[in-house]
């Protein structure tokens, strides 16, 4: 509903209809083709009406729809990646391999690989005892780190089982099951396998990334996160993208911060994101956590680019799909506070209110919450841009 009111709002006007409106953009990024001017005619006849139609360019610009030229790019992309998964599902699952290396020693040896990088299990005792002493699970914080290490190890077993049956079935010591042989088939093709991705309803399981490779890094870079959390206390900023819960990051942050507030009896309820984009570029820059609230960092900006030195939104480059966010600060407001701060800090204007997603696949189980962005024009222009800020892109 929103995107359909500006799109109201910007194009069913009364200027519609004047004799030099035009739905092109005064300075379009990329050339219109055939330099085709969009508008609604007001011809006498039915022949310059048929003319008018059979002028129109073969594509429309992305420009005509609000979208960056980007957006045209983006959508070749799918269709592209479409097509070759679609191409490599056909393929037959055939024994033979690289120079007459069987299938199964191909996978054996990748599976043997992959069990000697797999982080050790966490030991539930252990983990408790140091979370213990990061001050126990009186603290929202430690709580949330605490589901996240059930769900890694959740994970961590499910992988480190299911290559050593693989390599057993592989050897002839245990049936080679449907489930097994699919595992095979997509390490094989450097896919993950279905079963490390979902549970058997088809929910998440752990997380979704297109390739092996970037799906087994996350792993270890998670497990690092985890370690370093457990080892030498919260750290100075968050890798949101590393968590199988975002929100309950979020979630857990506002419980401090209300708690720090007790004194002014403020309540969760009425407790909303207070966003800001800072000045660092990498996590690695920051000295020391912030008073309140969470820096978090590894997202990134789909739509648009970030001028770091005026410190707003701008065009996105040419060809360049996802631009690296910097270090972003989120912590808690009170709704009345939360008002008077945006009027301060984005002036009559006000942000664009960015979404912010899991994934790419911008739906409703995916989203996680707004963050406000500074812009030197309307905040409808982004709307139309479709900018997000992405988890995975």
């Amino acid at each position: 509903m929103d995107i359909l009111k500006i799109y109201t709002e910007e194009w069913l006007t009364e200027s519609t209809c004047e004799d030099d409106y035009t739905y092109n953009p005064d300075e379009p990024i990329f050339k219109i083709p055939n330099d085709f001017c969009y508008k609604v005619p007001s011809f006498t006849e039915h022949s310059e009406y048929r003319k008018y139609i059979e002028e129109f360019p073969e594509i429309d610009s992305p420009e005509m729809f609000g979208l960056h030229p980007n957006a045209d790019l983006t959508f070749r992309v799918k269709e592209a990646t479409a097509l070759f998964h679609t191409l490599g599902e056909t393929q037959p699952k055939g024994s033979g391999g690289d120079e007459g290396v069987s299938r199964e020693s191909t996978v054996y040896n990748k599976a043997t690989d992959l069990l000697s990088r797999l982080p050790q299990s966490y030991l539930e005792d252990d983990y408790i005892a140091k979370i213990k002493k990061l001050g126990g699970m009186t603290v929202p914080m430690n709580i949330f780190l605490y589901q996240e290490i059930q769900r890694l190890q959740y994970v961590i077993q499910k992988a480190r089982f299911t290559l050593e049956q693989l390599q057993l079935a592989i050897n002839g010591e245990v049936i080679m099951t449907s489930e097994l042989q699919d595992i095979l088939d997509s390490i094989f093709d450097a896919k993950v396998p279905h079963t490390w991705e979902n549970t058997l309803t088809g929910d998440e399981f752990s997380w979704r990334l297109p390739t092996l490779g970037l799906w087994f890094s996350s792993l270890l870079n998670r497990d690092e996160q985890y370690r370093s959390w457990l080892e030498n206390g919260r750290p100075k900023s968050f890798w949101l993208t590393g968590f199988f819960n975002p929100n309950g990051c979020l979630t857990a942050m506002k419980q401090e911060v209300t708690r720090k507030h007790k004194s002014q009896k403020w309540a969760l309820d009425d407790i909303v994101y207070h966003t800001e984009v800072t000045t660092y570029e990498k996590a690695e820059h920051i000295k020391s956590s912030p008073a309140e609230g969470i820096y978090i960092h590894g997202l990134f900006l789909d739509g648009a680019a970030w001028n770091r030195q005026e410190g707003h939104l701008v065009e996105s480059e040419p060809k360049t799909l996802f631009v690296p966010a910097p270090v972003l600060f989120v912590t808690g407001n009170t709704r009345k506070d939360e008002e008077k701060a945006k009027k301060e800090m984005f002036g009559q204007i006000g942000p664009y209110e960015c979404p912010v997603y899991k994934y790419a696949s911008r739906t409703e189980r995916y989203f996680l919450f707004f963050f406000n962005l500074k812009t030197d024009s309307t905040p409808n222009k982004w709307v139309l841009r479709g900018v997000a800020l992405l988890c995975h892109t």
